[in-house]
């Protein structure tokens, strides 16, 4: 699980986040935060934020030995 290091106060929680392509679906476990301040929502802090795009760009590249070390990852079938 990828967990942000910033010192925003708030409850962490941890949800699990599908990054779509094309060709594959990765499910990754990410950390966000429901921030003291403003808990109406919870948010990504920046690691977490770069981790999902760095796994988009993996899938865009096929490069499924990274992707599978960072999460779950579905590929996807034509239709008959």
């Amino acid at each position: 699980m990828i967990r942000e290091a910033l010192d925003i106060e708030g409850e962490r929680i941890r949800r699990t986040r599908l990054v779509h392509t094309d060709r594959y679906v990765i499910a990754v476990e990410v950390e966000m935060i429901v921030p003291s301040g403003d808990p109406s929502e919870p948010c990504y802090g920046p690691t977490v934020t770069q981790f999902l795009k760095q796994v988009h760009e993996h899938a865009e590249q096929d490069d499924l030995d990274w992707l599978r070390r960072h999460g779950k990852v579905y590929s996807a079938v034509d239709a008959a």
